[in-house]
């Protein structure tokens, strides 16, 4: 005898989720934004860093820690392998920048396709509703209807 095991009602509604199409744009979206997280991290680390640090000094921006207990090691990895416990600000500021990066492209992208009228489902304006001219007409329309005689009105709205 075989015993019957129902598929529980999550499992169906997950199923149609995963079948929809926004499911492969979002996972579309998400490779091309490690993509470019890898990029802004290139660029805030390679070239904004060391032009910061050559403003101030020569120092190395990325490096720049304070230590609350252990000792002061010559770098920051060095200073955790340590055991010490650190402030890492120079890596909050980079990630600060990052963030900055990431959120202009992101205006201007989306500053762009404004520009093009792109919309999304979720963008897309209702139905406009009757205008101040269709209105004033439906309440005109409907005064007649109710000061005519039955038998003087036509049988539908379209015919005369």
């Amino acid at each position: 005898m075989a015993i019957k095991v129902s598929e529980p009602a999550w499992v169906r509604e997950f199923k149609t989720f995963i079948q929809r199409g926004n499911v492969v744009d979002l996972a579309v979206g998400v490779v091309i934004g490690a993509a470019f997280t890898t990029i802004v991290g290139s660029l805030v680390e390679d070239i904004i860093n060391p032009i910061i640090g050559l403003l101030v000094g020569g120092i190395d921006f990325s490096n720049v820690f304070v230590v609350l207990s252990g000792e002061r090691q010559p770098s920051l990895e060095a200073t955790r392998n340590g055991g010490a416990a650190v402030l890492a600000i120079g890596r909050f500021i980079n990630a600060i920048i990052k963030f900055g990066i990431v959120a202009l492209a992101i205006f201007f992208l989306l500053k762009l396709l404004a520009r093009f009228h792109f919309t999304t489902a979720l963008e897309e304006k209702a139905p406009a509703g009757p205008t101040p001219t269709e209105k004033l007409l439906t309440e005109i329309r409907d005064e007649l209807r109710r000061d005519a005689p039955p038998s003087t009105l036509p049988a539908s709205p379209g015919t005369l």
